[in-house]
């Protein structure tokens, strides 16, 4: 792959349930991630989509009382309408029941086999449904109610069946290798010390077949078994590529420069996955990236408690562009997150509706009122106004930084930091005074607001797709000048302005 191109992945979502915000926030934030790649020259593939297999999936298609087959294809229609809703720029939405995927999945077990990883056995030990996961019993705690449980909460119990082996263990020097040459290999930093510690711990080999259901990938010249689900999961990433066709030009992408996933399943794909792959002898990706839960009013998302949120549900009463820059607005990105009404709303009115969306509009109405709406022609810059432009110039390296750390709520404050200095800028120079006293340096320091707001319009694109580019709208930038290097080049003095118009109403509750 070359620095020209970038290969993002969400996680691939389980079907056994509704999507909710939680899956909003990771396809947002790797949405801002590819948005930005490409709008810096970079050339993309964006993948997400839905894991399908599994025993749970089964249990909830018998639940629902219809065929497995016609309940994930239900299911991962609810995960492609979340992704369209949100706003995605996904390139490819890969099912785990495609037999493109099965087809791939198949050849990376055949691969890591052939080289002597995989054997059979029996296995034994606490399994979590919920999870699909087995834990070891140093793992496992015992409620008041004497239920075992895992260390995610999910109840376990005692299994015992025929299963192909992964040789995990064998990797355990080379994983630790891998973490301490690579220190960015994992995000953040919290969870690269949980991974390291995990693995520090010992490894044992991992179970990668299952004899107890059908609902998977059978096992290559063995179909009594499926593949664990993790094993097929994670193939996701280069089934999306066309793997095992190395002819394919879509694996020039590979190995991926980031695996944007929840917190939960980091240990899949920080651990299991980079094992995997070094078993097949294929090259790793370069970055997991795990972000955080949300809670909603302080509360865990619960089904029980009724507090599940559809992203959908958000967009109807915010709005789509405020509620993506709410999520990645409100807490650094990376650390856990609380949804709640008035936060909402506090960031709508408070940084979109004043802070951006007054600064655009007393701008725009100073020149189609006072400049006959046409751009008005630069000047030699005085301290202030370079000043100002120097920290509008500096943005495009700042976000840069901030995208490739995954420090996208610090990229947000680097933006709002200029917006704020507008904002003080624009007080102070008072430019509905000067038109009384000097039109020139009036007609000047409009310029140079346009000049920062065009910049700030450029770089909150991938946040803020549909609203920025209405601001660019009325800026009159072409099409072909978003770009971040098209920022090198100023816009032609006396452009014509369209009339302005709002771009964040303030929100008000609505009347009980």
């Amino acid at each position: 792959m070359t620095q020209a191109h970038r290969y993002i992945t969400t996680p691939i979502y389980y079907v056994n349930g509704a999507p909710h915000i939680g899956h909003a926030y990771t396809s947002v934030a790797a949405d801002v991630i590819a948005r930005f790649h490409r709008l810096d020259g970079k050339t993309v593939r964006f993948t997400t989509g839905t894991d399908e297999h599994g025993q749970k999936v089964e249990q909830a298609a018998q639940a629902a009382g219809i065929a497995t087959q016609a309940f994930t294809d239900e299911m991962s229609q609810g995960f492609r309408v979340m992704s369209d809703a949100m706003g995605i720029s996904y390139d490819d939405f890969i099912r785990t029941t495609e037999p493109r995927h099965k087809a791939s999945a198949s050849a990376l077990w055949e691969r890591v086999r052939d080289n002597g990883h995989i054997y059979l056995g029996a296995y034994e030990g606490w399994y979590a449904l919920r999870d699909e996961s087995f834990y070891s019993a140093d793992e496992i705690t015992e409620r008041p109610d004497g239920t075992k449980v895992a260390p995610t909460g999910a109840p376990v119990e005692w299994v015992r069946e025929p299963s192909y082996f992964f040789r995990l263990s064998a990797f355990e020097d080379r994983l630790l290798k891998l973490y301490e040459d690579q220190p960015g290999f994992i995000g953040p930093e919290g969870r690269r010390r949980e991974i390291v510690s995990f693995v520090k711990q010992g490894l044992r080999d991992l179970s990668v077949s299952r004899t107890s259901f059908s609902w998977g990938i059978p096992v290559p010249g063995d179909p009594a078994h499926v593949m664990y689900v993790w094993f097929d999961a994670l193939a996701n990433y280069l089934s999306s590529l066309g793997y095992p066709d190395v002819s394919n030009p879509l694996m020039a992408f590979w190995p991926a420069d980031l695996h944007l996933v929840g917190k939960d399943i980091a240990r899949f794909h920080a651990v299991y996955w980079p094992a995997f792959l070094m078993a097949a002898g294929i090259e790793l990706p370069r970055r997991v990236f795990a972000n955080g839960w949300w809670t909603i009013e302080g509360e865990k998302m619960s089904k029980s408690i009724g507090n599940v949120v559809d992203p959908r549900d958000l967009i109807a009463e915010f709005g789509l562009d405020p509620i993506r820059f709410f999520l990645l607005r409100e807490v650094p990105f990376g650390g856990d997150s609380d949804l709640n009404r008035r936060a909402i709303i506090t960031r709508l009115n408070v940084e979109l509706a004043n802070d951006l969306g007054n600064l655009v509009q007393r701008t725009l109405s100073l020149i189609a009122r006072n400049c006959g709406g046409v751009l008005p022609a630069r000047t030699a810059p005085t301290e202030d106004d370079a000043a100002l432009l120097a920290m509008a110039d500096a943005l495009p390296d700042l976000l840069r930084g901030c995208v490739e750390r995954c420090a996208l709520t610090e990229g947000l404050e680097d933006v709002w930091k200029v917006i704020r200095a507008c904002n003080a800028y624009i007080d102070r120079m008072a430019p509905w005074a000067l038109r009384k006293t000097d039109t020139a340096r009036m007609a000047a320091v409009l310029r140079v607001l346009a000049d920062v707001l065009r910049t700030i319009g450029t770089v909150l694109q991938p946040y803020m797709p549909d609203t920025m580019a209405r601001l660019l709208d009325q800026l009159a930038v072409p099409a072909e000048a978003r770009a971040l290097t098209a920022l090198q080049t100023r816009l032609p003095d006396g452009l014509e302005l369209p009339a302005p118009q709002g771009l964040f109403p303030r929100y008000v509750e609505p009347a009980a």
